[in-house]
């Protein structure tokens, strides 16, 4: 079993820290790592926490999810694995093949 949390609707100001302390009262948290937007650095309201055990895991839902933070109800989860990312390849525009607006057809 996987044993990596995701937690939804935080506060925007939540740290790390606070996230530690929270979830410390499920068991032994190993990491946790806030999502942040690339270009601001500001928190996007969810992170990612690992804990030791699955039993530590469970305990972290089953206590924590809807458990009050700053003046957010928190959502707790187990993380999904993350889907692959499908699209044009980087630096590409438009539909395949050159076409559309973008594309070597343009007049």
């Amino acid at each position: 079993m996987a044993k990596e949390l995701y937690v939804g609707n935080m506060p925007y100001d939540a740290t790390e820290d606070d996230l530690r302390r929270m979830f410390a009262v499920a068991g032994t948290v190993t990491s946790v790592h806030i999502i942040t937007d690339p270009a601001t650095g500001a928190s996007k309201g969810c992170a990612y926490v690992r804990m030791a055990s699955d039993e530590d895991l469970k305990e972290a839902v089953e206590s924590l999810d809807g458990a009050l933070l700053g003046d957010r109800l928190m959502t707790v989860s187990i993380a999904r694995p993350q889907k692959p990312r499908v699209g044009p390849l980087k630096g590409q525009r438009g539909k395949p093949g050159g076409g559309g607006r973008f594309g070597k057809d343009r007049k």
